[in-house]
């Protein structure tokens, strides 16, 4: 049961991470940012692995997409598409994507075999927060100002006035 859950929470990850990427409209491809981030959390879920998963939902579905659709909305971009923005070249992108997904899948394969997906048996919300707190505090820190960054920069976008 526990891979078939996985593997439906991985095959809609891919379909919605797929949407992201050819989304017309930016503020479509941030909603199905929503849809992929909270598949993996699925992911997570199947695994039993529910701190982990609650985190994905409070940390990326909650705050990264919330802080990009407030940095979408203080820039005020356009959020139609923009037909001399496009290029010709997404059939070359795309068919690189596919040769490295194929590169990366024959990776995993042979890295991993035949093993079988198991679920976190021992991975309790203690131990999780122990090694965050103690040895990931750096990282922690420095993603929280690099966010702060970005906010602000947005901010000070919007404000600027158009020259004339």
């Amino acid at each position: 049961m526990t891979t078939v859950l996985f593997s439906v929470a991985g095959a809609v990850a891919v379909a919605a991470a797929v949407l992201v990427v050819t989304s017309r409209r930016i503020v479509h491809a941030a909603l199905w940012l929503v849809v992929a981030l909270g598949a993996v959390a699925g992911c997570f879920g199947a695994l039993r692995a529910e701190f982990v998963a609650l985190v994905q939902i409070l940390v990326y579905v909650g705050a990264i997409v919330v802080l990009v659709l407030f940095a979408l909305m203080l820039t005020k971009a356009p959020t139609n598409p923009l037909p001399e923005l496009t290029t010709g070249r997404s059939p070359f992108a795309a068919v690189l994507a596919g040769v490295l997904a194929v590169l990366l899948g024959t990776g995993v394969v042979l890295a991993f075999g035949n093993e079988k997906v198991k679920p976190v048996a021992d991975g309790s919300a203690t131990a999780v927060g122990t090694q965050v707190f103690k040895h990931w505090v750096l990282p922690f820190e420095v993603l929280s100002v690099l966010l702060l960054a970005a906010l602000i920069g947005a901010i000070a976008l919007s404000q600027r006035k158009k020259e004339d």
